[in-house]
């Protein structure tokens, strides 16, 4: 059975990749830090359906420090989702942890990927590298991140070419666009909406209303990812992954008024330095890597994010057993929940 390591293996995006993984027959070494950006005990409940897969295995590891070659031991794909996250809490005193988190741990990770001979690397970058624009994103688009934590993403981006270019490690570099559903972070704005909506709380919107972005489902970026651990593609390859079709933020928010069946009352809030007017993805070149195109409409999958608030308010909240730090891992690892 193929083994595949998932770095943020419990967060948003990683808890649905490590899954999907899974249900394709592989093997996932999931490593996290657990870091506090947001509690960690909602992490572990991302992956608590994992938590007696055979095929699961979870480490608690800070990517910056700890030793990773046997982390990397044996695995056949590293999926690098890790990562610290936010436009708008990546200025000033905080832009060291981006660094760290998003620029040194990703250049261990490649060196111990290349000294372990990793068949394939991939890398979870973001819209936010480009520079601002309202046309259509395409990957030959301009890069110019009007934010720290883009900064950090690009850097991340680089390194991932430099070692394809230079240290012949296979890449695949992952641009994606404003994701969303079930697990969303915290501090998101649809999972903020949503939250303010239930709760008949206002609503904060920052910045000019017209902004729109190119919001693209979990689950299709999920696939998205999966397929390029496999995809016959020439190493150092860099993907869009998104819907294309950026939407106004006043329409997501009447899409929620209508699935919570509330009604919002905004409270306007200054613009957030790094914010761009508009995300538009095109992902043509994915279709035509991967055969990937996103496919979940976005009412459709509002109503499964605002299925999962519900939830997580309905149901009392399942304990999951606590996670060890490891400064490593032995090459026979492969089940379990974590050593």
């Amino acid at each position: 059975m193929k083994l595949a390591l998932v770095t943020g293996a419990a967060g948003f995006i990683g808890s649905h990749v490590a899954e999907l993984l899974l249900s394709e027959g592989w093997q996932v070494r999931g490593v996290d830090a657990l870091t506090d950006g947001y509690d960690p005990a909602a992490k572990l409940r991302n992956i608590s359906a994992l938590h007696h897969h055979p095929s699961f295995t979870l480490v608690r590891a800070d990517l910056a420090t700890a030793a990773l070659e046997p982390i990397v031991d044996s695995v056949e794909a590293v999926v690098h989702l890790a990562a610290e996250p936010g436009v708008s809490t990546s200025w000033g005193e905080s832009f060291p942890t981006y660094v760290e988190r998003n620029v040194v741990a990703t250049q261990r990770l490649l060196e111990a990927a290349a000294r372990g001979h990793a068949p394939r690397v991939v890398y979870a970058s973001s819209s936010s590298v480009y520079a601002p624009t309202l046309e259509a994103m395409r990957e030959s688009s301009p890069l110019a991140p009007l934010s720290p934590y883009g900064v950090s993403k690009l850097a991340g981006e680089c390194l991932v070419g430099a070692y394809a270019h230079e240290r012949g490690v296979p890449t695949v570099s992952l641009r994606f666009f404003s994701v969303y559903g079930p697990r969303q972070r915290p501090d998101m704005a649809i999972h903020r909406f949503t939250e303010a909506l239930l709760d008949g709380r206002e609503v904060a919107v920052y910045g000019d209303r017209t902004q729109r972005r190119d919001f693209t489902f979990v689950s299709d970026v999920a696939r998205a990812v999966v397929s390029a651990v496999t995809a016959p593609v020439p190493s150092g390859t860099v993907l869009n992954i998104a819907r294309g079709a950026p939407v106004a933020i006043p329409e997501v928010l009447r899409m929620l008024e209508e699935e919570v069946r509330g009604e919002a009352t905004v409270a306007p809030m200054p613009h957030r330095p790094g914010d761009t007017e508009q995300t538009f993805g095109d992902s043509r070149a994915a279709a035509a890597a991967l055969g990937w195109r996103a496919t979940t409409d976005l009412r459709l999958g509002l109503k499964h994010q605002v299925a999962w608030h519900r939830a997580l308010r309905e149901s009392p909240r399942e304990e999951v057993p606590p996670v060890g730090a490891a400064e490593g891992v032995p090459p026979s690892l492969r089940g379990g929940w974590g050593r």
